[in-house]
Formats: structure tokens, C-alpha cells, sequence
């Protein structure tokens, strides 16, 4: 009779986690999600001739998904790059040269979703900071077109 009863509850929890899996879907969280795209790791580079006048702390985000040290972050105006950020537990710590723009976006390289995410233009002043440790910056992102 006890063999019976523990067989019942396993087919019982087999059958709810099938379903969930059916429900939710069955996916490795550490696999790259493929949705947005397969764009490889860029190769941004920093200006060599500019003074680092701007800081960033940010915590970052995408599909509520936190960011990781695979991922890449950098500040730029066109299609200048002004800085890249460093990833250190949990924060992206970012520089920004000056080159007398009034704006900046950030790009976000995921390694999750091997994609480029693009901020809204954030204002750009010198000397300025923007986001702490105990109170980083979090911007908003839209996938790259």
C-alpha cells in the first residue's frame, strides 16, 4: 500500500512539473536567450586624445534580468565610443570623456541576449556624477534596431 501511495505522489509531481514546464516553459537560465538576436561581442574602443570628466554607477537590467561581467557597457555620442564601463560586483562603473556633447547614450552589449540595447539620451555635463554605490543609476533600455 505504501509503495502505492509514493508512486501515486511521484507521477503526481511529475505530471505538475510537466505542466508547469508546458506552462512557463523549460529553459536553462544560464543559456544565451537567442529572442533579440545573435549580435557578437563588439570591439569598442575608448578615444585615446580625451580627459575622463564624467562618472556613472549603474546597475543595469534588461527584462528584469540583471547584468553580468560578460556584458559590456559603454557611453557614446553617434558613433563614438566615450567610455566603457568596468562590472564589479553588481555595478558598472563608467567614465565618460568630454568632447563637448550635450548628450550621451549608453549601449549595453548582453551576453544573455547576445544583443545591443540602447538608452534614452542622457544629459551629458563635465565633472559630473551621475548615480552612487549606495545609490547607482538605472537606465532604461530598448532593443538596438
Amino acid at each position: 500500500m505504501k509503495l502505492e501511495v509514493r508512486n501515486i505522489r511521484l507521477t503526481g509531481v511529475v505530471v505538475c512539473t510537466l505542466c508547469l514546464c508546458a506552462l512557463f516553459g523549460c529553459k536553462d537560465k544560464n543559456k544565451p536567450d537567442s529572442r533579440y538576436g545573435e549580435v557578437e561581442k563588439p570591439s569598442w574602443t575608448i578615444p585615446s586624445d580625451y580627459d575622463y570628466t564624467s562618472s556613472m554607477t549603474a546597475i543595469i537590467r534588461v527584462d528584469s534580468m540583471e547584468s553580468s561581467a560578460d556584458d559590456m557597457l559603454a557611453a557614446f555620442s553617434g558613433d563614438k565610443c566615450y567610455g566603457i564601463a568596468e562590472y564589479k560586483d553588481g555595478l558598472f562603473y563608467l567614465y565618460i570623456a568630454g568632447g563637448g556633447e550635450s548628450t550621451v547614450m549608453l549601449k549595453l552589449w548582453s551576453a544573455h541576449y547576445k544583443n545591443i540595447f540602447v538608452s534614452s539620451p542622457i544629459p551629458y555635463e563635465n565633472d559630473s556624477l551621475l548615480g552612487t554605490v549606495a545609490a547607482p543609476y538605472v537606465p532604461v533600455f530598448t532593443v538596438s534596431k
